[in-house]
């Protein structure tokens, strides 16, 4: 069915449900209405299986064809699913710009929550109703799947991916404020459309940075976020992130992107305690680095050697400064700071 076609005739289909993962019912009532958003590049092979798997209580299916040489998009508008629409990128711009115009058309069509599946069978559609439990029943603002808590999904994950997975958490952890929440490049996750459309889109990556830029947008603003248990899944698939590019790049923006949230959510929106023990930090570690460096440069010129009074009065800020900056941190992770669940909330 083409685009304008469906905007003529497509009403949601409210009152239905479908088995969840435990065997209960999921109930989708009349104020929440489903889209599910698959970005489509070079899925070709797959992506009809994904959208056949998809439950039957989804209102709509968008995919987004990104420039696809293998012409997904075509591919999808054929497996016959009166729910399927296909949008066309003229050009590439990335996993992030292609949710992202498939998002607003969901949003045009009435769709209370959106879900992001990728089109290349590594995500199973079956465990949609997971992730939309929290979110209908306001918990959470958005839900997303996490390969860490699946008991032996360690396992099934490259060895190459591991320690990558890691150090990403722990730097989105800091960025974000999310500090029950890991595996941040999974892009598995369903959201409230009033919380995607209240965020700033241009804060959010179109590219390979999307899903990590998302989660420290909703800790900006102050939303819920849960994590759930998804069975990882690497067959006949591989990662078109280079795990050089995501090394050299991924820190520094997480490093900006940290910056800005804790100014929003720690003076900006509300002055705290966290706000007081970062900053007082930070100042000591500076004095301390700006002092130690003067000292130590002045002893390699003269040839005398600084006194322990000097070395003393470099250290201990630092020391001091770090302590405090930890502090901060275990505050702030030690309480529900993001707790929003609507834009109204």
């Amino acid at each position: 069915m083409t685009q304008t076609g469906l905007m003529q005739t497509w009403q949601p289909q409210r009152h239905r449900s479908a088995p969840t993962t435990d065997g209960a019912k999921l109930e989708c009532n009349e104020n929440s209405v489903v889209g599910v958003v698959i970005p489509a590049y070079k899925v070709a092979s797959a992506i009809g299986d994904v959208i056949r798997a998809v439950p039957v209580f989804v209102n709509i299916i968008i995919i987004v064809d990104d420039a696809c040489p293998q012409a997904s998009g075509a591919v999808a508008a054929q497996v016959g699913d009166p729910r399927v629409v296909v949008l066309n990128h003229p050009q590439n711009r990335g996993v992030g710009a292609a949710f992202k115009t498939g998002a607003l058309k969901a949003v045009e069509f009435g769709c209370t929550i959106i879900v992001k599946v990728d089109g290349d069978g590594q995500m199973d559609p079956a465990a949609i109703p997971a992730l939309l439990y929290p979110v209908i029943d306001g918990r959470v603002a958005c839900a997303k799947a996490n390969r860490l808590l699946y008991a032996g999904g360690w396992r099934q994950i490259p060895s190459a991916r591991r320690l990558g997975i890691l150090a990403l958490s722990f730097l989105t952890k800091l960025a974000s404020g999310h500090w029950r929440s890991s595996d941040p490049t999974n892009g598995f996750f369903a959201i409230r459309s009033d919380v995607f459309t209240s965020l700033d889109a241009r804060r959010i990556s179109d590219r390979f940075f999307f899903e990590i830029s998302l989660v420290v947008e909703l800790g900006a603003q102050g939303y819920a976020v849960a994590d759930l248990p998804m069975r990882p899944s690497y067959e006949n698939t591989e990662s078109s992130l280079s795990p050089l590019h995501a090394l050299v790049t991924f820190p520094g923006l997480l490093l900006l992107y940290g910056l800005r949230r804790m100014f929003l959510r720690h003076v900006w929106f509300d002055f705290t305690p966290t706000a007081l023990l970062g900053i007082s930090g930070s100042i000591l570690i500076a004095w301390s680095i700006t002092f130690g460096t003067y000292h130590w440069r002045l002893s390699a010129h003269t040839g005398v050697a600084a006194t322990a009074g000097t070395v003393m009065l470099a250290a201990l800020p630092f020391l001091l400064g770090t302590n405090l900056l930890v502090s901060g941190f275990v505050l702030e992770a030690s309480k529900d700071f993001n707790h929003r669940v609507s834009p109204w909330l």
